[in-house]
């Protein structure tokens, strides 16, 4: 599975989900159901890459203006949301400034956005139901210990606000 297969597998999922994070999932895991052991364990690769990439001080900053907080397990559920939410929103929050989601995310209900918790097992739920054995070592390398770039003070509200205007007018104003 490419990397192009991946982002369409999910959205097409998105799509048809309504946006919705964990019915996104289940049609992610019948999607994947019918697709090989191996294309599945790829699109773990692919999805874990990511996810791991997405593990840094700028992006939680981003997560905590958008759910008003987020601790490490929530912070954990957001990077699998964010991903869940295509390309375009994943690279231009993570390539460009987390501070864009302002403008990429058309709509945000904290009661249902930001946390993509059931996302990061779609791909071990389906090989299991294929194979009928706990999907084996990805052989990636290690999650960072650490997030990527410059620690941010999360209860600094004007810091905050300074760092991540847009998305503090939006939706923290």
């Amino acid at each position: 599975m490419d990397e192009a297969q991946f982002w369409e597998l999910i959205d097409a999922a998105r799509e048809d989900a309504g946006g919705d994070p964990e019915e996104q999932a289940d049609l992610l895991v019948e999607r994947l159901v019918q697709l090989d052991p191996e294309s599945v364990l790829d699109f773990a690769r692919h999805f874990e890459s990511r996810y791991h990439r997405a593990y840094t001080w700028d992006l939680w900053g981003a997560a905590w203006v958008l759910l008003d907080g987020a601790s490490d397990d929530a912070f954990d559920f957001f990077r699998c949301w964010l991903i869940g939410q295509g390309r375009e929103v994943f690279e231009g929050a993570l390539h460009n400034d987390p501070d864009e989601l302002a403008e990429l995310l058309d709509d945000f209900d904290e009661e249902i956005d930001g946390d993509g918790e059931e996302l990061g097992y779609a791909a071990d739920e389906a090989y299991e139901q294929l194979t009928g054995t706990v999907a084996p070592d990805l052989e990636l390398p290690p999650a960072p210990a650490e997030p990527a770039g410059t620690p941010i003070d999360f209860e600094d509200d004007a810091a905050l606000a300074e760092r991540y205007p847009r998305l503090w007018s939006r939706f923290r104003s």
